[in-house]
């Protein structure tokens, strides 16, 4: 079911399955909405309420003025849990979905018992990746949001799958089109602010879920890695031939990784 909530100040569009003993939280990533993970979600059993939201600057869901950090995002997603009157949730987050969601553990331990990233880092933005991101505000400011996405999201996938979801890539970049640029730029900032959370993460112990794709051009196999090496309590699965999108080039796999670990953690 879908309706709108006023968290944090902001109207957040939401998908809720309402029914499920175990509620999973689903977090999209950068430009993407929650409908990226329809296919995905499809694959989950009934025993799992699953909540997809858009977050904020994406879709239908409105934006800080100034700057979608990753704590103004992770208070938006427990106000959520408060509407929809739940104790707590496992967070499922795509790249910047995961991002928010190291947020939502370190500000609402008592809200989110766990995190599962699908293609996330613990780090924050080396220099270099902070001029990429300045550069891509000029773009939008530009007018040229759709013209980013088309590139941005083939790079999503590795480089076999990329005829093989075409569909895929044109529906997400379709929906593009909802976007605010304004929130959209503020998400940016919000990337470019956030701080490094491996130290954070590494304490957690169980309660955390590292899934890569063994062909990700934004997380090439090197940077996996010094990840497994600087949070060696995560648990960690790569996924073959998949790149920055592997819960939609192999949904079967990440559905089976994602139960598992939901269903014998500490979650």
């Amino acid at each position: 079911m879908e309706f709108f909530v006023s968290s944090a100040g902001i109207p957040v569009h939401v998908n809720d399955t309402q029914k499920g003993e175990k509620a999973l939280l689903f977090l999209h990533g950068y430009l993407e909405t929650m409908y990226i993970w329809e296919e995905f979600a499809v694959l989950l059993p009934d025993s799992f309420r699953c909540i997809f939201i858009d977050i904020p600057g994406h879709g239908l869901t409105g934006t800080h003025p100034e700057s979608n950090t990753m704590d103004f995002c992770a208070r938006v997603c427990k106000e959520v849990l408060d509407k929809l009157e739940l104790k707590s949730a496992v967070i499922v987050g795509h790249s910047m979905g995961g991002y928010i969601g190291q947020a939502c553990l370190k500000l609402y331990p008592e809200r989110f018992s766990a995190l599962v990233h699908f293609n996330s880092t613990p780090y924050a933005d080396i220099p270099e990746k902070a001029g990429d991101r300045q550069k891509e505000i000029g773009f939008i400011e530009n007018g040229k949001l759709i013209s980013l996405a088309s590139i941005a999201v083939c790079n999503m996938y590795s480089k076999d799958n990329v005829d093989r979801f075409k569909s895929k890539i044109e529906e997400t970049v379709t929906l593009c089109e909802t976007h605010d640029p304004s929130g959209i730029i503020a998400c940016i900032r919000g990337l470019m602010d956030r701080p490094d959370n491996t130290a954070f993460l590494k304490s957690l112990k169980e309660k955390v879920m590292f899934v890569f794709g063994d062909q990700d051009k934004h997380c090439p196999l090197e940077k996996i890695a010094q990840i497994r090496k600087d949070v060696p309590s995560a648990r960690f699965e790569i996924v073959p031939g998949t790149g920055h999108n592997s819960f939609i080039e192999e949904p079967q796999k990440l559905a089976e990784a994602l139960l598992d670990f939901v269903n014998t953690g500490n979650c």
